[in-house]
Order: C-alpha cells, then sequence, then structure tokens
C-alpha cells in the first residue's frame, strides 16, 4: 500500500475543497434560476387573471351603459305613451260630457 506525503495528502484536500466549493456555487446558482423561474410563473399566473379580472370588468360596464340608454329609452316611450294616453282619455271625456 502505497504511503501519501503530508503534502500529497494537502494537495487532495485542496483539490477535493475547490471541487466542492465548486459544486456548491453551482448548486446555488442552479437555485436560484429555479426560484426565479418559479417567481416569474406565479407573476405570470397573477397578470393573467388580473387581465381576466380586467375583461369582465370592461363588459360589465359596456353591460351597464346598454341598461343605462335601454332605461332612458323605456322612460321616454313611457313618459310619451303617458301623454297620448291622457290626451286620448281626455278627447273621449270632452266628446262623452259633450255629446249628453
Amino acid at each position: 500500500m502505497k504511503r501519501y506525503s503530508d503534502y500529497e495528502i494537502d494537495l487532495l484536500i485542496d483539490d477535493l475543497t475547490e471541487a466542492a466549493l465548486e459544486a456548491i456555487e453551482q448548486a446555488a446558482g442552479e437555485a436560484a434560476k429555479a426560484a426565479v423561474l418559479a417567481m416569474l410563473e406565479r407573476e405570470a399566473i397573477a397578470l393573467r387573471e388580473a387581465q381576466r379580472w380586467k375583461l369582465e370588468a370592461e363588459n360589465n360596464l359596456i353591460e351597464i351603459t346598454q341598461i343605462k340608454k335601454a332605461g332612458r329609452k323605456n322612460t321616454v316611450l313611457g313618459v310619451v305613451i303617458g301623454i297620448l294616453g291622457g290626451l286620448a282619455v281626455g278627447v273621449c271625456g270632452t266628446l262623452f260630457i259633450g255629446g249628453r
């Protein structure tokens, strides 16, 4: 069995230490990449959700605007029908009373 000198053992320990430190650095880099990718994925999901809510709010605003327009139209139509109905009742009443 070969005996190693203290110098050779020190070199071997230095080489192993350097390799271990490089492996640790590489693992840390990979972990950082994974963390960034996970964060970007969560951000993308949040942006898609925000976009969905924005579209829903825009659609609701369009519906509300259309309902308000229809409400105004119905109000004007109701007023016109009320006035014409009142005039018809008045004319009929006048004719009925005047005809006696």
